[in-house]
Order: structure tokens, then sequence, then C-alpha cells
């Protein structure tokens, strides 16, 4: 069974992110969406707004499973025994960032890293444009799945 991590903050799920998940269902039998914690982050949306997220969005794929996690992606695909991280790929700087942490997790447990670009009707598309457009009260609705709905504070 080919296994994969998907790991994110998903703060909040984006339509790149769909993208990239929904066609990362053809090359796998399960892809585990894994909702990093990160202490020292401030999110916009609580751990429970961005995991109801996903579960919406993907409620009716069996091959999905949402998690949480804490510590290093590599440990937890070796808990979850998943063979592959699944990343998307926006332009040339997310690659040069995913490259070196792709590189440094087949070091420390020899996971591989399976790359999709971002289809190009999305790839401008990131959580934190959508944080600031929440942020300035534009609308954002067509840069996320329905299920992502947030009033500014």
């Amino acid at each position: 069974m080919k296994k994969a991590v998907f790991p994110g903050s998903f703060d909040p799920l984006t339509l790149g992110h769909y993208d990239i998940i929904m066609r990362g269902l053809t090359l796998f039998d399960e892809i585990i969406l894994a909702i990093g914690v990160n202490a020292d982050k401030n999110y916009m949306f609580s751990l429970e707004e961005r995991k109801h997220f996903l579960e919406e969005a993907f409620k009716g794929e069996p091959k999905i499973k949402v998690d949480t996690y804490k510590g290093l992606t590599v440990d937890y695909c070796n808990y979850k025994k998943a063979q592959f991280i699944l990343r998307g790929l926006r332009n040339p700087a997310d690659f040069e960032f995913e490259k070196a942490i792709a590189h440094t997790n087949r070091k420390l447990e020899q996971i591989e890293t399976v790359f999709l670009l971002t289809s190009s009707g999305k790839s401008y598309i990131s959580s934190s444009i959508v944080r600031d457009v929440i942020r300035n009260n534009g609308d954002y609705t067509g840069l996320v799945p329905d299920v992502v709905r947030k009033t500014p504070d």
C-alpha cells in the first residue's frame, strides 16, 4: 500500500491544497492530511477549525485521513508507516525551499518526497494571501473550498 503524508498548517485550506490532494489520490492508496502543531505560531484559524475544514472538504473520500502531529514530519511518517511525503509547488521559490526539506528528510529517514505542480489557475493562491484578504475584508471565497469561512475579528 502506497501511503503519503501531506503535512501543513492548512491555515486555511486553499484551492491550491485541494488541487494537489485530489491529484495525489491517483498516485497513493491513502493520503494523511497531517496538520502540524507549532505552539510558537499564531494561527488565524483554530486547530479544531482547520481539522474541520479538511474533514468536511474530503468527507466523501475514503482514501483521505485527517490527523494532527507535533515534531518532525519524518517521525510522524514513520509512526504512520507512510513511505512518501506529498508536497505542492507553485513557483521556483517553493521548489528551492521544498528541495532542501526533501533532501533533509531523505537523509534523516529515507522518506521520499513527491512534488506535484499546482494547476496553473491556482498557482497564485497561498494561505498567507488568503489570510491577508480575510483580514482586509476582501472576498476570499474564490480562493478556498466552500467549507472555509471566517468572520474577521
